[in-house]
């Protein structure tokens, strides 16, 4: 499973960056996709490492892409679901603030508050950085999180990790969709299109994270649930978090019908340039009658 994330996720995140990035015109909508689209592919780059570590259960890449590789899961969570709460948030603020947003909503704006997005969640990541470690057992290499022995440090991260990636932008954006709903309702908008990818990112994203977040929570309780569930459920928990960055790109394509658009144009345009360059190279002397 995690393999095929790897592949499909880097594949399909690299198109989405190509498309947000340079074949699409530069708007806030495209800064938000943008941007999550590359948190996806740079946790999908390190995963491959990981899956090396699970297979052979033995660590010989170094501390540095140790502490890397686990920062990239924890990164990829915050600014994923930063992002899903500037979503929520922009699109209340065009609904209920349609003058001012027209006015202010910038590309400009929306670059500059995802720095700020990254630079938070870069914060939040700190405690990977620092309580991840490498062990050596003789010739086999461990990479594991070492809290040095403080269940309460232990438990603080977790703590933090739970409420600040998932409860608050939980609420933040539950209130937004029910904002939008009574809006539109009141509006009688029959055209729900703009807001379908924005629904299916948000419900990937939760359904995704939610089991994750419950098994760490468990470990703490661990007096009444067998230690090999634990594991276990933690193991489904952090693939079904990684899959995540294997679902947005394919909730773009199939439900954006911009992206979609856009992504065929451009395969189309280079079919079409390819043909051209063809026909010039065999026959010179019907170069114009083939470009036209």
């Amino acid at each position: 499973m995690n393999i095929l994330i790897s592949v499909v996720g880097l594949g399909g995140n690299a198109v989405i960056v190509w498309i947000a990035g340079w074949k699409m015109k530069k708007t806030v909508t495209t800064t938000w996709y943008l941007s999550l689209a590359i948190s996806d592919f740079f946790f999908c780059a390190f995963l491959p490492l990981e899956i090396s570590y699970v297979v052979t259960s033995h660590w010989p890449f170094g501390l540095v892409l140790c502490k890397l590789t686990s920062s990239a899961l924890f990164l990829n969570m915050f600014s994923s679901v930063f992002l899903l709460v500037l979503i929520s948030m922009d699109r209340c603020v065009m609904i209920l603030f349609p003058i001012w947003s027209h006015h202010r909503r910038t590309v400009q704006t929306a670059s500059g508050v995802v720095v700020l997005m990254w630079a938070l969640s870069a914060i939040l990541t700190l405690p990977s950085l620092l309580y991840r470690q490498t062990k050596a057992h003789g010739s086999v290499t461990q990479c594991y999180t070492e809290y040095r022995g403080s269940l309460s440090r232990h438990k603080a991260v977790a703590v933090t990790r739970f409420v600040c990636g998932f409860l608050i932008p939980f609420l933040i954006i539950v209130c937004c969709c029910l904002i939008l709903c009574m809006k539109l309702r009141r509006l009688s908008i029959k055209s729900t299109k703009p807001y379908k990818v924005m629904s299916a990112l948000i419900l990937s994203f939760f359904i995704c994270w939610i089991p994750y977040h419950t098994f760490v929570l468990l470990e703490f309780d661990i007096g009444n649930h067998s230690v090999g569930s634990i594991q276990a459920g933690l193991k489904v928990g952090a693939t079904l978090a990684s899959a995540n960055s294997l679902l947005n790109p394919v909730l773009y394509v199939f439900i954006g019908n911009d992206f979609k658009q856009t992504l065929k144009l451009s395969f189309m345009s280079r079919i079409e340039n390819a043909m051209v360059d063809g026909g010039r190279t065999a026959n010179p002397s019907r170069s114009k009658s083939v470009e036209m």
